[in-house]
């Protein structure tokens, strides 16, 4: 199965299943906060689109999915933080972590530098997005601290992409109004 057809059937499944849209988007925030999954899978767009189907044909509670999306996002990069956090010497022998030798040493830096806003900042940067939380973990951020930006950043980004794809959802409803007659 490539990756089209599961973003049409995931597309399909919501259309016709609306009470499932918060689960899923649940779960597709979840594994885009893995650490480095979201390289492999980049749900964000999937995130998007069903605010888009949300939008264009209602009946799903936009805070709900909205909702789900940042709890699923948040717990994703608690758990990257995790494995970070109780793993950090293994971490960097791990793939892909081992390819790149400086990037633990450089993420100690970024964090030193940033703080606690670089959650912030790595969570609306598309390759940063689930590979900052374990390296956070791995250099030994004060959990308290990383708790507090996890979740606020989760919930903005989850804000975010859900309003971007409520307003393609009207401007879509709209452009289908207005010439689809």
């Amino acid at each position: 199965m490539d990756l089209d057809t599961i973003v049409q059937s995931t597309m399909t499944f919501i259309k016709e299943h609306r009470a499932w849209a918060a689960p899923v988007v649940f779960v597709l925030a979840f594994f885009e906060s893995i650490a480095f999954m979201s390289l492999v899978l980049p749900f964000w767009g999937m995130l998007v689109a069903i605010g888009t189907v949300i939008s264009a044909t209602g009946g799903a509670d936009f805070w709900v999915v909205t909702a789900a999306a940042a709890l699923g996002a948040a717990l994703g990069d608690w758990v990257s933080y995790w494995i970070g956090y109780h793993y950090h010497e293994q971490i960097a022998r791990m793939w892909p972590i081992n390819r790149y030798p400086n990037l633990i040493p450089q993420g100690h830096k970024f964090f030193e530098k940033w703080g606690a806003g670089a959650i912030w900042l790595g969570r609306f940067s598309g390759p940063l997005r689930a590979s900052i939380p374990i390296i956070a973990g791995a250099v030994q951020m004060p959990r308290v601290k990383f708790q507090i930006a996890n979740w606020g950043s989760a919930v903005l980004w989850a804000v975010v992409l859900m309003f971007f794809g409520d307003a393609l959802g009207q401007v879509w409803t709209a452009i289908h109004s207005h010439f689809g007659r």
